[in-house]
């Protein structure tokens, strides 16, 4: 049994210009203690589709439907209330910037402690304990003095380290890591990557982890997902993506991702177009504008999600590697 098992998700948002079809028929199954990445560009719809998984997406302006299904509870009919209550000791996330999700006029210590107070009824002097605890638990050096700091005394990779002591403060099953590496210098985002792959094994719990960035999924996930347009393209375990590509998008993906041989002055190889319309979708395939593979049916016929027989997923009516 899966420990979060996503079925038929869509979300769309009403704004001025109409409905704008965010996630669209997405799929996903996170079992327990695995690491899942999803992978895509900014506005493909990665973000919205984990905050809508955790139930974080509720509003007047908001439409919502398919199954969500958390620890054998069914989540997309509960409210906002009933939701909380799976914050923390069920499911938490780590947002993409450290220094607005944190308070900053409060110090380290109360920011992490106040979890475990609410949460798991811990008095003041355990909770402070605890927190100690767990800024040891994420490698940050001198914990207790850390306890007193504010968020701006401490440097981004800190600060960082610092969301993911809060975010495994109530022993979590399922963790939403959302670009926890964007604002960090290579060295440091190599660092936390380390430091979350390490927690996830030794606390035992699951991990989506949500980026742009395909090479960071490589070496840190089980399994990728692919977004594009609202919609997950390619679906498949992480070493057997790898190994063979069927969704130019994909490819695409990994080709934008710039190489340390890359010659000085050679322009860096880029994504040419944008993201369609999300109100106004095209009739085919989402990607055909920017796909150097086109073909007539892909402008005109939407292209259904392929399993090619053994768990690999994807979006194309002419994959790579067949003829």
């Amino acid at each position: 049994m899966p420990l979060l098992s996503v079925t038929d998700l869509n979300v769309s948002f009403h704004t001025p210009r109409g409905m704008l079809d965010a996630v669209r028929h997405v799929d996903l199954v996170v079992p327990a203690g695995a690491s899942v990445g999803i992978v895509g560009e900014s506005g493909s719809g990665k973000t919205v589709m984990s905050r809508a998984a955790m139930g974080l997406l509720q509003g007047s302006n908001v439409r919502r439907s398919g199954t969500v299904i958390f620890d054998d509870h069914e989540l997309t009919e509960l409210n906002r209330i009933q939701v909380r209550e799976y914050f923390g000791t069920g499911m938490a996330m780590i947002f993409q910037d450290p220094m607005t999700a944190l308070n900053p006029v409060r110090r380290i210590g109360s920011q992490i402690s106040e979890g475990l107070r609410v949460r798991l009824g811990m008095d003041k002097r355990k909770a402070m304990t605890r927190s100690e605890e767990l800024l040891s638990l994420v490698r940050i050096p001198d914990p207790k003095k850390t306890l007193h700091k504010f968020p701006y005394q401490l440097s981004g990779g800190m600060r960082q380290r610092v969301m993911i002591a809060i975010s495994i403060a109530c022993n979590p099953k399922l963790l939403f890591a959302d670009e926890p590496t964007t604002a960090l210098d290579v060295t440091v985002q190599a660092q936390i990557l380390q430091l979350l792959g390490d927690l996830r094994r030794e606390l035992g719990m699951a991990m989506v982890l949500v980026t742009h960035d395909l090479g960071v999924v490589a070496g840190n996930t089980d399994f990728v997902a692919v977004m594009y347009a609202g919609e997950i393209v390619e679906q498949a375990p992480t070493k057997k993506l790898f190994a063979l590509m069927r969704m130019p998008y994909t490819e695409a993906l990994l080709k934008s991702i710039p190489k340390i041989d890359t010659p000085s002055g050679k322009r860096l190889q880029v994504i040419e177009g944008r993201l369609p319309d999300p109100t106004d979708r095209p009739l085919g395939c989402s990607f055909a504008a920017r796909c150097m593979y086109v073909q007539p049916k892909c402008l005109a016929e939407h292209p259904p999600l392929t399993d090619d027989g053994d768990g690999h997923l994807y979006r194309c009516w002419f994959p790579l590697g067949t003829k």
